[in-house]
């Protein structure tokens, strides 16, 4: 994460804002990344077009993709003109976040980009198929830009997993602190926090079992919990006053502390699966996500292995 150079960032083509983009040249500035700006269009009216040969549609499409690169080079004017090396690339695909793939694999990306909407319940982020296929399936780390200005100090908040008895969530957690540290220092010395949460007693439990002790149960858990998190922030040397330790849900307690901290980002985990369960994050992962108001970044494991695959045929695309 702290040593992204190879960044592309997929561009909204519903708009002329693009904070995606911004937030590429922000990062540019301050570790000299390279940018790619990449569309991915699709016309399903020219391909049903029966009247036209084979050879005509082509031309359309060649077109239309001409055009929108004009179109969004003429969006990257402002960084261009300034000295900024934007690459645009325009390819024809109907599907975006295959495209988007496809291309981090083909080029080696190490970062995707990505603008996020709002929606009215309290400025809440809304997450478009699109994304949901990039966090679940893209092979490097994707940065969901939230359309709202960066908080004045805001803060990183790195939420990890404490609870697992699993052996890949440590190297998990400590890849997700270990990179969150590196950006943040090289970027603006942004202050890193560690949050991890720790669940209630279950009531299911309390109530069939009347002799059961419910708060020497939490302590234990907590107290757990506090061992884990203590060792983790040791490791890299973090104070004790940015870690938070918190009982309740993960799905609760992510998005609180985040509006509490007035971050600017939170940094989340998912682990690669195979089979059915790869084509989700994880619930937990996926209702932290809904709730959030912030910017976004999500990191897989080193041996995380995407389910899209290369194209075998090439897709007609236009470079600049």
């Amino acid at each position: 994460m702290g040593n992204y150079q190879n960044v592309l960032v997929a561009i909204d083509a519903s708009q002329d804002d693009q904070p995606a983009l911004r937030r590429a040249v922000y990062l540019h500035h301050r570790i000299g990344c390279k940018i790619k700006a990449f569309l991915p269009i699709y016309e399903f009216s020219y391909e049903m077009t029966t009247l036209l040969s084979p050879d005509e549609r082509t031309a359309m499409r060649k077109g239309v993709i001409s055009q929108r690169t004009a179109w969004l080079k003429e969006q990257a004017r402002a960084y261009l003109d300034a000295g900024v090396p934007i690459e645009i690339k325009v390819v024809w695909h109907n599907r975006p976040f295959e495209a988007i793939i496809q291309e981090v694999i083909a080029e080696q990306h190490d970062l995707v980009l990505k603008m996020a909407h709002q929606y009215d319940r309290l400025s809440a982020i809304l997450f478009t198929p699109t994304d949901w296929h990039l966090l679940r399936k893209c092979p490097c780390p994707v940065w969901i830009v939230n359309d709202q200005p960066w908080p004045e100090g805001g803060k990183a908040l790195v939420a990890v997993n404490l609870t697992s008895e699993e052996s890949h969530h440590d190297p998990l957690n400590e890849k997700l602190v270990r990179e969150t540290l590196l950006l943040a220092d090289k970027i603006n010395k942004t202050e890193v926090h560690l949050v991890g949460a720790y669940p209630i007693t279950p009531i299911s439990i309390a109530i069939e079992l009347p002799d059961f002790d419910s708060s020497t149960y939490n302590n234990a858990i907590r107290a757990q919990h506090l061992i884990a998190m203590k060792a983790l922030r040791q490791k890299f040397s973090i104070n004790e006053d940015v870690v938070h330790v918190v009982k309740g849900q993960a799905e609760e307690v992510i998005p609180d502390l985040a509006d509490q901290l007035d971050v600017g980002i939170v940094v989340l985990g998912t682990v690669g699966r195979t089979g059915l369960s790869a084509a989700f994050l994880g619930n937990t992962a996926e209702q932290v996500i809904g709730s959030l108001r912030c910017d976004l970044l999500v990191i897989k494991p080193d041996d995380f292995k995407s389910s899209v695959e290369l194209d075998d045929d090439d897709e007609e695309d236009e470079d600049e």
